[in-house]
């Protein structure tokens, strides 16, 4: 079957040596090498967890910020739209109270024209009167007297309100 001669062994002496040496030499520091790179790549890859950890809770924060922040943008339009419509308010409140005033400030002055024109009115028709009294009579009486005969008989007018006429 298998001769074992001198070679066969020399063979298998230089194998073991060589394995020995590759064992020493290259196997030991190969290893070494994989179980750094291992732990390298755990702790790349735990290192990576946590970042992504703290990726995810910040990104939680910036959400939250975020979702803060339109909160505030709301509330502030709220008020400011209630300051317009408070203001609106206000302004139509100034601008009511103004017309009115102005309506009444030109009824009263329609009212003291109406009463000027009513007195300058009675003058004029206590003058006619006068005029025409004057001429109908052809004789004048004295102005004191023309002028109290024609106001009492204008007043008795006011006081019937003769003709429909306001005098």
């Amino acid at each position: 079957m298998i001769d074992l001669n001198a070679t066969l062994i020399a063979q298998i002496i230089n194998f073991l040596i060589l394995v020995a040496i590759l064992t020493k030499v290259a196997y030991k520091p190969l290893m070494k090498t994989l179980e750094e790179r291992q732990s390298k790549i755990a702790g790349s890859l735990e290192t990576a967890e946590n970042e992504k950890k703290a990726a995810e809770q910040l990104r939680r924060e910036h959400q939250e910020q975020l979702n803060s922040a339109r909160a505030q943008a709301q509330a502030i339009v709220e008020k400011a739209v209630k300051l317009a419509e408070e203001s609106k308010e206000e302004i139509l409140a100034e601008a009511r109270a103004e017309h009115a005033r102005m309506l009444k400030n030109a009824r009263d002055e329609i009212a003291r024209e109406q009463e000027k024109a009513l007195t300058e009115l009675r003058s004029e028709v206590v003058s006619l009167s006068m005029a025409a009294a004057t001429k109908i009579i052809g004789a004048n009486l004295d102005q004191q007297a023309n002028s109290k005969l024609v106001s009492e008989f204008i007043d008795k007018l006011d006081e019937k309100k003769i003709g429909g006429l306001p005098c």
